[in-house]
């Protein structure tokens, strides 16, 4: 359970879970965030009606600014300076602290709930587990988010397949349920339809801050952005103007046993 990333090998594991503080201002504009109606899905797995909630692996804040829409405190966990700069300036009122999810900063039961949004499959979760259920009060729950593009929409299957890198891999979210410890009941799986507008060019600087791009060669990444835009300016739903980007929000909750 070290790697949460099946078939990825550990040094490009890394890599790409290090990639994204470059890219933090793009992440920051361009990333979507999650429906509320799937965060509140998730904390509804914790016994009573969490107050203070822990987003970890914060990034820039996309899963804070939905907590603070839910009327919770938020503390916002982040090993990356430059995201977490992003996530204080767009977000004052969330708590930013530097930190991983191998190591929390924060004292024995001190939340209610732990959000994780896009970033599950970075953790090694025989370290994270541990100390997620430590500073979980009794009754705590643990949810994690990934969106999705929804392919359901013909050219968006197209689409993806079109920018799949050397350095693509299977992450967590594609799996019925998330690695079980023995701190928590298993994890229940739900999914929620999402949708964000784009243009596309938002929508290849996007796909920029994607971690197989951020880490492939320059001349694939490069090559792998072109023909994304290429593709968008001669399909029909996405060649003029902004369209609306079909998603696929999939959520995991598991409360404290």
């Amino acid at each position: 359970m070290n790697s949460s990333t099946p078939g990825i090998e550990p040094e490009l594991h890394a890599r790409r879970a290090a990639s994204f503080g470059a890219k933090a201002a793009a992440y920051a504009a361009h990333r979507p965030g999650y429906p509320e109606k799937a965060l509140a899905w998730g904390l509804a797995g914790a016994r009573g009606t969490p107050e203070r909630v822990l987003d970890l692996g914060a990034g820039t804040g996309k899963v804070s600014q939905g907590l603070l829409a839910l009327d919770v405190a938020v503390t916002a966990v982040e090993p990356d300076a430059q995201m977490l700069e992003e996530l204080a300036k767009a977000l004052p009122a969330v708590t930013p602290l530097i930190g991983t999810a191998e190591r929390i900063p924060l004292p024995d039961e001190a939340v209610d709930a732990v959000v994780v949004g896009q970033a599950f499959h970075w953790f090694e979760l025989d370290r994270a587990y541990p100390e997620m259920a430590r500073v979980l009060r009794p009754g705590g729950v643990v949810v994690a988010l990934w969106n999705h593009d929804d392919e359901s929409t013909g050219w968006l299957a197209e689409f993806n397949t079109l920018i799949k890198s050397s350095m693509s891999r299977r992450w967590l979210s594609d799996y019925e349920s998330l690695p079980e410890h023995e701190a928590f009941e298993p994890f229940e799986k739900e999914t929620f339809g999402h949708k964000q507008p784009r243009t596309a060019e938002s929508l290849v600087e996007t796909i920029a801050t994607h971690s197989h791009l951020l880490v492939a060669p320059e001349a694939e990444r490069a090559a792998k952005l072109r023909a994304a835009r290429e593709f968008l300016d001669r399909n029909p739903e996405t060649a003029s103007g902004e369209f609306d980007l079909p998603l696929t929000t999939t959520v995991f909750r598991a409360g404290e046993r």
